[in-house]
């Protein structure tokens, strides 16, 4: 058997193993695969009943730092009309070994079918129970020193001796020139220059709304939440691409890379595609075709080729004519 057979394919929070044959009774273990902070395994047993298994690898933090998961798990059958069985959504379960999630499956599967792990959040249990989701974590370590930077968050809270106002699209906010000519070249050029905007100590941005601009000044005076950064992902990446602040584009575009699914993706391709973010792309291009989620969202992809750019409608047959011929 080739050494494929047992390789997991993943982005960063789904997995996909295609098993290509299974005997009347048989037992196969995946090659480990790495999700979040664990290194996981899939296992499938077939007797009169296919039993699933997902678990982390046994090591020193598995034992210390069991993951809490929470994921869907699918098996897919790429015979005849693509049968899917979804298990229920599972919740919050702490797996530290190859027994705490099994999967008994009645139906009988023959031919090629593909086992499809999508991890919606991975926690590492804390003393209270609660635990705390990695990804969450992730992103504050990648803010700069909150207590370094808290001084600049209060002069843009309140006001202090700010001499620019920024014009949303509903609502007005000030800040300092200094701090945004610092962040920006875009900025740094309209207050160097005699133009409107250092004349009329005043900058239009009437495609943001107010809380959107509120949160791309919370991040250039290093003060943005976790929340609010998620809840403005795009709206900042425009700015972003606009004032050319390249740390905060890369921010949103790994970001986005995160949390990639059925409903975002064909927005998150476009907006790859627009601001010229390749991991992005081909991260949005993995999913719908390597994985086989066009299938799964017809009506939606149908629309998105009804406007989206030619060039890149182009690509995506290209990707999955390029999938047909390896499968």
């Amino acid at each position: 058997m080739s050494e494929s057979a047992y390789r997991v394919e993943t982005t960063s929070r789904l997995a996909q193993w295609r098993i290509e044959n299974l005997t009347s009774c048989t037992y196969r273990k995946s090659d480990a695969f790495k999700i979040g902070k664990w290194n996981w395994h899939l296992s499938v047993e077939k007797n009169r009943t296919l039993y699933i298994k997902l678990y982390p690898e046994i090591s020193n933090l598995t034992r210390e730092n069991p993951p809490v998961a929470s994921f869907i798990i699918r098996v897919v059958s790429s015979v005849g009309d693509r049968k899917c069985l979804v298990h229920p959504e599972v919740a919050d379960k702490q797996i530290k070994s190859n027994e705490d999630f099994v999967w008994a499956i009645e139906v009988p599967l023959t031919g090629k079918f593909i086992i499809d792990v999508e991890f919606l959040d991975l926690k590492i249990a804390s003393p209270d129970g609660t635990g705390c989701s990695i990804w969450d974590e992730q992103f504050t370590q990648r803010k700069s020193n909150e207590t370094a930077l808290s001084s600049l968050g209060r002069m843009l809270s309140e006001s202090i001796h700010t001499d620019i106002k920024i014009n949303a699209s509903d609502g007005t906010i000030t800040a300092h020139r200094a701090i945004l000519a610092s962040r920006s070249p875009v900025f740094h050029s309209m207050f160097s220059h005699d133009l409107k905007e250092k004349e009329m100590s005043a900058i239009n941005i009437s495609d943001m709304s107010i809380e959107a601009c509120r949160a791309f000044l919370n991040y250039i005076y290093g003060n943005i939440g976790n929340q609010e950064f998620l809840s403005h992902r795009l709206a900042l990446l425009r700015a972003a691409d606009k004032y050319d602040i390249s740390d905060l584009k890369e921010a949103c575009h790994e970001s986005l890379l995160e949390d990639i699914d059925a409903k975002n993706v064909l927005e998150r391709l476009q907006n790859a595609s627009l601001y010229q973010m390749p991991k992005l792309k081909s991260s949005c291009m993995r999913y719908l075709v390597k994985f086989g989620k066009i299938y799964d969202i017809r009506d939606d992809f149908n629309a998105f080729l009804l406007c989206a750019d030619r060039e890149l409608i182009g690509e995506i047959f290209n990707e999955v004519l390029a999938a047909w011929k390896g499968f």
